[in-house]
């Protein structure tokens, strides 16, 4: 495990993750849980990342993203969420043993009927894997952890979301702009990672 793994390793072990407070939701509001797999590979140090399939009526269509999905009745826990979604999408078969820690839940910012509260899940491998998609995932691609660390790539960017305007943080990578959810996990685990006191 390189240094920045291991750092993020430890880190992550000393904290307890902020997790979703359902007692903040009103007694008739609908939510539901999900899971994503956040997948660490040295050599250089670098991150999964998968595009979405372009699917109608797919809220995040096309959207640069992390493998993951909502939780199933059978799943006993939302990290068994994680490792399943990630074997049906990219056909990576991940392990417990390759947990590095859970990062702080997430939610979507913009009113929606249903919330989706979104887990991450920290897991690092020793070689990158080989991938099979399904077809909710047109790609896949990896993203230097020196790419994400550099200010030039990061910064507050106007998008369209639901006819209207609005400022996000984003990532601007080589394959296109990594925004909402998956910038709110990113971000935080790359302050983690990096060298020097965490943010």
């Amino acid at each position: 495990m390189s240094l920045a793994w291991e750092r993020l390793a430890r880190r992550l072990a000393a904290r307890e993750p902020k997790t979703f407070d359902l007692a903040g939701l009103p007694p008739d509001h609908a939510y539901r849980w999900a899971a994503v797999a956040v997948i660490l590979c040295p050599d250089p140090d670098a991150v999964l990342r998968i595009r979405r399939a372009e699917r109608a009526g797919d809220p995040w269509s096309g959207h640069i993203g992390l493998p993951g999905g909502r939780r199933d009745p059978s799943d006993p826990d939302l990290c068994t969420t994680a490792l399943r979604e990630t074997a049906e999408e990219i056909g990576c078969t991940l392990s417990r043993d390759g947990l590095l820690g859970q990062l702080d839940d997430v939610w979507p910012r913009t009113p929606l009927p249903q919330v989706i509260v979104v887990r991450p899940f920290v897991f690092a491998l020793t070689q990158r894997p080989r991938v099979t998609l399904n077809p909710e995932v047109a790609d896949t691609f990896w993203v230097p952890l020196t790419e994400l660390q550099d200010p030039a790539t990061y910064r507050d960017t106007p998008l369209q979301v639901r006819g209207r305007e609005m400022i996000f943080p984003a990532y601007h990578l080589g394959p296109g702009i990594v925004w909402g959810l998956t910038e709110r996990i990113l971000t935080p685990m790359v302050a983690l990672a990096m060298d020097g006191p965490p943010a």
